[in-house]
Protein backbone atom coordinates (compact mmCIF):
# COMPACT_ATOMS: atom_id res chain seq x y z
CA UNK A 1 0.00 0.00 0.00
CA UNK A 2 1.28 3.44 -0.91
CA UNK A 3 1.33 5.91 2.01
CA UNK A 4 -1.45 8.51 1.91
CA UNK A 5 -0.16 12.09 1.70
CA UNK A 6 -2.39 15.14 2.15
CA UNK A 7 -1.14 18.00 -0.04
CA UNK A 8 -1.81 21.41 1.49
CA UNK A 9 0.84 23.14 -0.65
CA UNK A 10 1.89 21.77 -4.04
CA UNK A 11 5.43 21.21 -5.21
CA UNK A 12 6.55 21.90 -8.75
CA UNK A 13 4.59 19.58 -11.11
CA UNK A 14 7.43 17.17 -12.00
CA UNK A 15 8.02 16.43 -8.32
CA UNK A 16 4.35 15.80 -7.57
CA UNK A 17 4.13 13.58 -10.64
CA UNK A 18 7.14 11.57 -9.47
CA UNK A 19 5.65 11.30 -5.97
CA UNK A 20 2.44 9.82 -7.36
CA UNK A 21 4.32 6.64 -8.21
CA UNK A 22 5.20 6.09 -4.54
CA UNK A 23 2.42 7.87 -2.63
CA UNK A 24 -1.33 8.32 -2.82
CA UNK A 25 -1.76 12.08 -3.08
CA UNK A 26 -4.88 13.87 -1.85
CA UNK A 27 -5.01 17.41 -3.27
CA UNK A 28 -6.43 19.46 -0.42
CA UNK A 29 -4.92 22.54 -2.12
CA UNK A 30 -7.22 22.13 -5.14
CA UNK A 31 -10.49 21.71 -3.22
CA UNK A 32 -12.98 24.46 -2.36
CA UNK A 33 -13.80 25.13 1.29
CA UNK A 34 -16.54 22.51 1.49
CA UNK A 35 -14.35 20.06 -0.35
CA UNK A 36 -11.43 20.66 2.01
CA UNK A 37 -13.55 19.81 5.04
CA UNK A 38 -15.00 16.74 3.35
CA UNK A 39 -11.55 15.53 2.29
CA UNK A 40 -10.18 15.96 5.80
CA UNK A 41 -13.05 13.97 7.25
CA UNK A 42 -12.82 11.28 4.58
CA UNK A 43 -9.11 10.61 4.26
CA UNK A 44 -7.82 12.18 7.49
CA UNK A 45 -7.65 8.85 9.38
CA UNK A 46 -5.55 7.32 6.57
CA UNK A 47 -3.13 10.17 6.10
CA UNK A 48 0.43 9.41 7.19
CA UNK A 49 2.17 12.51 5.83
CA UNK A 50 1.37 16.08 4.83
CA UNK A 51 3.03 18.43 2.35
CA UNK A 52 2.74 21.99 3.66
CA UNK A 53 4.42 25.38 3.37
CA UNK A 54 4.70 28.56 5.39
CA UNK A 55 1.91 30.07 3.29
CA UNK A 56 -0.91 27.84 4.56
CA UNK A 57 -2.15 27.05 8.04
CA UNK A 58 -1.55 23.68 9.65
CA UNK A 59 -3.47 24.18 12.88
CA UNK A 60 -3.89 22.10 16.01
CA UNK A 61 -7.42 21.28 14.83
CA UNK A 62 -6.16 19.94 11.50
CA UNK A 63 -3.40 17.95 13.18
CA UNK A 64 -5.99 16.44 15.52
CA UNK A 65 -7.99 15.32 12.48
CA UNK A 66 -5.00 13.29 11.29
CA UNK A 67 -4.65 10.58 13.96
CA UNK A 68 -2.10 8.55 12.01
CA UNK A 69 0.07 11.44 10.86
CA UNK A 70 3.77 10.55 10.97
CA UNK A 71 5.55 13.51 9.31
CA UNK A 72 4.93 17.05 8.06
CA UNK A 73 7.21 18.05 5.19
CA UNK A 74 7.30 21.82 4.68
CA UNK A 75 8.44 22.98 1.26
CA UNK A 76 9.47 26.45 2.47
CA UNK A 77 12.00 27.73 4.96
CA UNK A 78 9.39 29.59 7.01
CA UNK A 79 6.85 27.63 9.02
CA UNK A 80 5.20 30.29 11.20
CA UNK A 81 1.73 29.23 9.97
CA UNK A 82 2.32 25.70 11.24
CA UNK A 83 1.48 24.72 14.83
CA UNK A 84 4.82 23.15 15.63
CA UNK A 85 3.79 22.41 19.22
CA UNK A 86 0.78 20.39 18.05
CA UNK A 87 3.15 18.23 16.03
CA UNK A 88 5.85 18.02 18.67
CA UNK A 89 3.60 16.84 21.49
CA UNK A 90 2.64 13.87 19.33
CA UNK A 91 6.22 13.20 18.29
CA UNK A 92 5.55 14.13 14.67
CA UNK A 93 8.65 15.56 12.95
CA UNK A 94 8.47 18.75 10.90
CA UNK A 95 11.04 19.33 8.17
CA UNK A 96 11.68 22.45 6.09
CA UNK A 97 13.83 23.53 3.15
CA UNK A 98 16.15 26.21 4.55
CA UNK A 99 19.18 24.34 3.25
CA UNK A 100 17.93 24.64 -0.34
CA UNK A 101 17.28 28.36 -0.49
CA UNK A 102 20.00 30.07 1.56
CA UNK A 103 22.06 31.25 -1.41
CA UNK A 104 19.24 32.78 -3.42
CA UNK A 105 17.73 34.55 -0.41
CA UNK A 106 21.17 35.87 0.56
CA UNK A 107 21.64 37.10 -3.02
CA UNK A 108 18.27 38.84 -2.87
CA UNK A 109 19.10 40.52 0.43
CA UNK A 110 22.26 41.96 -1.10
CA UNK A 111 20.44 42.86 -4.31
CA UNK A 112 17.88 44.85 -2.32
CA UNK A 113 20.56 46.54 -0.24
CA UNK A 114 22.51 47.56 -3.34
CA UNK A 115 19.38 48.63 -5.25
CA UNK A 116 18.30 50.79 -2.34
CA UNK A 117 21.66 52.42 -1.70
CA UNK A 118 22.29 53.07 -5.42
CA UNK A 119 18.73 54.25 -6.17
CA UNK A 120 18.12 51.62 -8.85
CA UNK A 121 14.36 52.12 -9.16
CA UNK A 122 14.60 55.91 -9.38
CA UNK A 123 17.57 55.66 -11.74
CA UNK A 124 15.59 53.36 -14.03
CA UNK A 125 12.82 55.96 -14.16
CA UNK A 126 15.40 58.68 -14.78
CA UNK A 127 16.41 56.88 -17.97
CA UNK A 128 12.99 55.75 -19.19
CA UNK A 129 11.30 59.11 -18.55
CA UNK A 130 13.84 61.02 -20.63
CA UNK A 131 14.93 63.02 -17.57
CA UNK A 132 18.55 61.99 -18.13
CA UNK A 133 18.62 63.86 -21.42
CA UNK A 134 16.39 66.72 -20.30
CA UNK A 135 17.58 67.46 -16.76
CA UNK A 136 21.05 65.93 -16.62
CA UNK A 137 22.89 63.36 -14.58
CA UNK A 138 21.26 61.28 -11.86
CA UNK A 139 22.17 62.37 -8.30
CA UNK A 140 25.13 60.74 -6.60
CA UNK A 141 24.25 57.74 -4.46
CA UNK A 142 25.85 55.76 -1.60
CA UNK A 143 28.40 52.97 -1.94
CA UNK A 144 28.21 49.73 0.04
CA UNK A 145 31.95 49.75 0.55
CA UNK A 146 33.06 50.67 4.07
CA UNK A 147 29.47 50.66 5.32
CA UNK A 148 28.32 48.85 8.46
CA UNK A 149 25.90 45.97 8.03
CA UNK A 150 23.84 44.78 10.98
CA UNK A 151 22.20 41.39 10.50
CA UNK A 152 19.19 40.57 12.65
CA UNK A 153 19.22 36.79 13.06
CA UNK A 154 22.02 34.34 12.41
CA UNK A 155 20.61 31.23 10.78
CA UNK A 156 21.81 29.62 7.57
CA UNK A 157 20.62 32.45 5.33
CA UNK A 158 22.25 35.11 7.48
CA UNK A 159 25.47 33.13 7.42
CA UNK A 160 25.29 33.10 3.62
CA UNK A 161 24.89 36.89 3.61
CA UNK A 162 28.15 37.47 5.51
CA UNK A 163 30.64 36.56 2.73
CA UNK A 164 28.58 38.44 0.16
CA UNK A 165 28.57 41.57 2.30
CA UNK A 166 32.26 41.33 3.10
CA UNK A 167 33.07 40.85 -0.58
CA UNK A 168 31.39 44.25 -1.06
CA UNK A 169 33.70 45.77 1.53
CA UNK A 170 31.18 45.93 4.38
CA UNK A 171 31.80 45.51 8.09
CA UNK A 172 29.40 42.98 9.65
CA UNK A 173 27.93 42.56 13.12
CA UNK A 174 24.83 40.69 14.19
CA UNK A 175 22.02 40.41 16.72
CA UNK A 176 20.47 37.10 17.73
CA UNK A 177 18.85 35.52 20.78
CA UNK A 178 22.23 34.00 21.62
CA UNK A 179 25.76 34.29 20.30
CA UNK A 180 26.36 31.68 17.62
CA UNK A 181 29.49 29.53 17.85
CA UNK A 182 31.83 29.63 14.90
CA UNK A 183 30.51 32.87 13.37
CA UNK A 184 33.55 34.93 14.42
CA UNK A 185 31.85 38.25 13.76
CA UNK A 186 30.90 40.80 16.42
CA UNK A 187 27.80 39.73 18.35
CA UNK A 188 25.59 42.55 19.62
CA UNK A 189 23.01 41.37 22.18
CA UNK A 190 21.25 44.76 22.09
CA UNK A 191 19.16 45.27 18.94
CA UNK A 192 18.92 49.02 19.49
CA UNK A 193 22.70 49.28 19.76
CA UNK A 194 23.12 47.31 16.54
CA UNK A 195 20.66 49.60 14.73
CA UNK A 196 22.49 52.71 15.98
CA UNK A 197 25.80 51.28 14.77
CA UNK A 198 24.58 50.08 11.36
CA UNK A 199 24.18 51.86 8.05
CA UNK A 200 22.14 48.93 6.71
CA UNK A 201 20.05 46.50 8.74
CA UNK A 202 19.12 43.18 7.11
CA UNK A 203 16.36 41.28 8.90
CA UNK A 204 16.35 37.51 8.47
CA UNK A 205 14.61 35.85 11.41
CA UNK A 206 11.71 33.41 11.63
CA UNK A 207 8.20 34.84 11.71
CA UNK A 208 5.61 34.14 14.37
CA UNK A 209 4.54 35.56 17.71
CA UNK A 210 8.07 35.60 19.12
CA UNK A 211 9.36 38.09 16.52
CA UNK A 212 6.22 40.11 15.78
CA UNK A 213 7.08 43.83 15.48
CA UNK A 214 10.65 43.09 16.55
CA UNK A 215 11.71 45.98 14.31
CA UNK A 216 9.65 48.75 15.87
CA UNK A 217 9.68 52.53 15.66
CA UNK A 218 12.54 52.87 18.12
CA UNK A 219 14.75 50.52 16.10
CA UNK A 220 13.91 52.37 12.88
CA UNK A 221 14.74 55.74 14.44
CA UNK A 222 18.02 54.30 15.73
CA UNK A 223 18.89 53.17 12.20
CA UNK A 224 18.27 56.75 11.21
CA UNK A 225 17.66 59.08 8.26
CA UNK A 226 20.65 57.75 6.33
CA UNK A 227 19.89 54.15 7.20
CA UNK A 228 18.48 51.36 5.06
CA UNK A 229 16.22 48.57 6.31
CA UNK A 230 16.17 45.33 4.28
CA UNK A 231 13.55 42.74 5.22
CA UNK A 232 13.78 39.24 3.72
CA UNK A 233 12.15 37.42 6.63
CA UNK A 234 8.43 37.94 7.27
CA UNK A 235 6.32 41.07 7.09
CA UNK A 236 5.16 40.56 10.67
CA UNK A 237 8.70 41.11 11.97
CA UNK A 238 8.50 44.85 11.15
CA UNK A 239 5.92 47.19 12.66
CA UNK A 240 4.54 48.36 9.32
CA UNK A 241 2.71 51.41 10.70
CA UNK A 242 5.92 52.56 12.36
CA UNK A 243 7.84 51.84 9.15
CA UNK A 244 5.47 53.98 7.07
CA UNK A 245 5.71 56.83 9.57
CA UNK A 246 9.52 56.65 9.68
CA UNK A 247 9.76 56.70 5.88
CA UNK A 248 7.27 59.55 5.56
CA UNK A 249 9.01 61.76 8.13
CA UNK A 250 12.56 60.94 7.06
CA UNK A 251 13.35 59.24 10.38
CA UNK A 252 14.43 56.29 8.22
CA UNK A 253 16.18 56.78 4.91
CA UNK A 254 15.00 53.80 2.87
CA UNK A 255 13.31 50.41 3.14
CA UNK A 256 13.95 47.52 0.76
CA UNK A 257 11.32 44.84 1.29
CA UNK A 258 10.67 41.35 0.00
CA UNK A 259 7.87 40.73 2.52
CA UNK A 260 4.84 42.63 3.80
CA UNK A 261 2.10 42.43 6.40
CA UNK A 262 -0.60 41.94 3.78
CA UNK A 263 0.43 39.69 0.91
CA UNK A 264 -0.17 39.78 -2.02
CA UNK A 265 -1.91 43.13 -1.47
CA UNK A 266 0.47 45.28 0.61
CA UNK A 267 -0.49 48.63 2.05
CA UNK A 268 -0.76 51.11 -0.82
CA UNK A 269 0.54 53.92 1.38
CA UNK A 270 3.75 51.98 1.88
CA UNK A 271 4.14 50.96 -1.75
CA UNK A 272 3.58 54.51 -3.04
CA UNK A 273 6.42 56.02 -1.02
CA UNK A 274 9.45 57.20 -3.01
CA UNK A 275 11.99 55.77 -0.56
CA UNK A 276 11.06 52.11 -0.86
CA UNK A 277 12.42 49.32 -3.07
CA UNK A 278 9.99 46.41 -3.36
CA UNK A 279 10.14 42.75 -4.35
CA UNK A 280 7.08 40.40 -4.33
CA UNK A 281 8.15 37.85 -1.66
CA UNK A 282 10.26 36.17 -4.29
CA UNK A 283 13.70 35.86 -2.70
CA UNK A 284 13.78 32.12 -3.37
CA UNK A 285 12.02 32.53 -6.71
CA UNK A 286 14.42 30.92 -9.15
CA UNK A 287 13.93 27.75 -11.16
CA UNK A 288 16.99 26.24 -9.53
CA UNK A 289 16.05 26.95 -5.93
CA UNK A 290 12.36 26.09 -6.21
CA UNK A 291 13.39 22.79 -7.78
CA UNK A 292 15.83 22.15 -4.95
CA UNK A 293 13.14 23.03 -2.39
CA UNK A 294 10.67 20.61 -3.98
CA UNK A 295 13.31 17.90 -4.09
CA UNK A 296 14.24 18.37 -0.43
CA UNK A 297 10.59 18.20 0.62
CA UNK A 298 10.26 14.90 -1.24
CA UNK A 299 13.59 13.60 0.05
CA UNK A 300 12.45 14.14 3.65
CA UNK A 301 9.31 12.11 3.01
CA UNK A 302 11.29 9.37 1.30
CA UNK A 303 13.78 9.28 4.17
CA UNK A 304 11.01 8.94 6.73
CA UNK A 305 9.27 6.07 4.99
CA UNK A 306 12.61 4.35 4.37
CA UNK A 307 13.41 4.58 8.08
CA UNK A 308 16.39 6.84 7.39
CA UNK A 309 17.51 10.02 9.11
CA UNK A 310 15.58 13.13 8.07
CA UNK A 311 17.59 15.68 6.11
CA UNK A 312 16.30 18.91 7.62
CA UNK A 313 14.27 18.35 10.77
CA UNK A 314 12.95 21.40 12.61
CA UNK A 315 11.50 20.04 15.90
Amino acid sequence: MKPDVLVFSPLLPPYLEAMAARYTLHRHDLADEDGKAAMLADVGPRVRAVLVSGHVALTETIVAALPNLEIASCSSAGYDTIDVNALTVRGIPLTNTSDALSDDVADTAMMLALAARRGLVAAHRHVTSGDWGQTGAFPLQSSLRAKRLGIVGMGKIAQAIIPRAEASGMEVAYFSRTEKPGINRPFQPDLMALAQWADILIVIVAGGAGTMNLIDGAVLRALGPQGTLVNVSRGSVVDESALIAALQTGALGHAALDVFWNEPNPNSVLTSLPNVTLYPHHASGTHETRSAMSQLAVDNLDAHFAGAQLLSRVN
